[in-house]
């Protein structure tokens, strides 16, 4: 029977770094993965550019039952050390909007950096290589391979969550630690678009593949960035964030001109160009095919001068002010990450590791800790993958 000191159950983000680090202290370090290639999440992020981190971390950007929880290791390892770490690598990356950190090149360039960096400390990576049982053994943890039996002194979960499972996501690490007695915060999809009700989407059909700058609000929460309608609903990144914050039966509202005191434009302008269309007026500040569905959805006269005042509060209010409540969402099959995991209150913050299971730890998405879109999950996994290392 194989033994190890460690066995890393995931090699994506938050299991590889761990893993390195965990070997570099000299511990002999297995990570398991049932895929056949590790960090696939990684490759496919960022549109393959990988936004590996963000330079606006910080704690009130993450979602979690005990907001208080991620501070200790986000202020450990922050973006300044994954920065560094791509730097002495000769690894280019640049700043986009809101503080995106991507790659110049591909993903796979962070893919190799953290398999090299684990596997040159002496860590050993098995793949297509499912756990088939995990319990307690005195002293640590009994794990079943199809290869045999290992003995482990430490286990670390790091199998994320269930968002996109055709990349192999599955709930492995929740199922775990709900049979090792560990409390769940009830997961659900985040960072995923909304779908509209069957009649709502129909009237909305025209508008696919229409994206405008908006600020979206739910949940006491807005976000400004971009909108985008789909055949399905609404996405695009105001959407994508906004979802995280959002409950069933709960309405969203949308500005589709944010900054912009739409009836007092109005108005000015039904005294200067009465002739024109509120179509064409709308359409100087929005894209011409949403201005039109806006218009005629409102009911306005063909001309501005012929709209009185509540004609222009019912058009001003479809734009500054549109409200719905959204069917649902696409699920896990297109959500980003997993809101929900490994209650918080079950796990050392400094350690990850589980309080009433000694010597089993739980980092990444499989914890009940959940950033905004734009690279503060990925920076998550890499903290809370570091800080669990320097203690398994």
């Amino acid at each position: 029977m194989e033994r190890f000191d460690v066995v890393v159950i995931g090699a994506g983000a938050a299991g590889m770094m761990c893993a390195a680090e965990a070997a570099q202290r000299g511990r002999r370090v297995l990570v398991l993965d049932h895929a056949r290639a590790p960090g696939e999440k990684i490759r496919i992020s960022g549109g393959g550019r990988c936004n590996f981190t963000n330079l606006g971390v910080h704690p009130s950007r993450f979602l979690s039952d005990n907001p208080r929880f991620c501070i200790s290791a986000l202020s450990r390892y922050t973006p300044a050390d994954f920065i560094a770490l791509l730097d002495r690598e000769g690894i280019a990356w640049r700043e986009r909007t809101l503080g995106q950190l991507f790659l110049e090149g591909s993903a796979r360039q962070v893919v190799d950096l953290l398999v090299r960096r684990m596997t040159s400390a002496g860590a050993e990576l098995r793949l297509s290589t499912p756990v088939r049982d995990l319990s307690p053994a005195e002293p640590g943890f009994r794990l079943v391979l199809d290869s045999g039996e290992v003995l482990a002194e430490r286990v670390v979960l790091a199998t994320g969550g269930k968002s996109i499972p055709k990349m192999g996501a599955t709930g492995y690490a929740l199922d775990v630690a709900r049979r090792l007695g560990l409390a769940i915060v009830e997961p659900r999809a985040g960072l995923v678009p909304f779908t509209l009700a069957p009649d709502f989407l129909e009237r909305l059909s025209p508008l696919a593949g229409v994206s405008a700058p908006a600020r979206v609000t739910t949940g006491g929460v807005a976000f400004e960035e971009s909108l985008l309608f789909t055949h399905r609903g609404l996405s695009g990144p105001a959407v994508l964030q906004a979802s995280s914050y959002w409950r069933e039966g709960e309405g969203v509202t949308v500005d589709l001109a944010p900054g912009v005191d739409l009836m007092a434009h109005l108005k000015a302008e039904r005294g200067r160009a009465g002739r024109q269309s509120p179509a064409a007026l709308l359409s100087d500040l929005l894209p011409a095919r949403l201005a039109r569905t806006l218009a005629e959805a409102a009911e306005a006269p063909p001309r501005l001068g012929d709209c009185n005042d509540a004609a222009l509060a019912r058009l001003s209010a479809s734009v500054n002010a549109w409200t719905f409540r959204p069917a649902g969402t696409e699920g896990y099959r297109t959500a980003e990450v997993m809101l929900g995991g490994v209650d918080t209150r079950e796990l050392d913050s400094r350690t990850f590791e589980a309080r009433r299971v000694p010597g089993l730890h739980v980092i990444g998405e499989a914890v009940d800790v959940t950033g905004w879109l734009g690279g503060y999950n990925f920076q998550w996994a890499w903290a809370s993958g570091w800080a669990a290392g320097q203690a398994v």
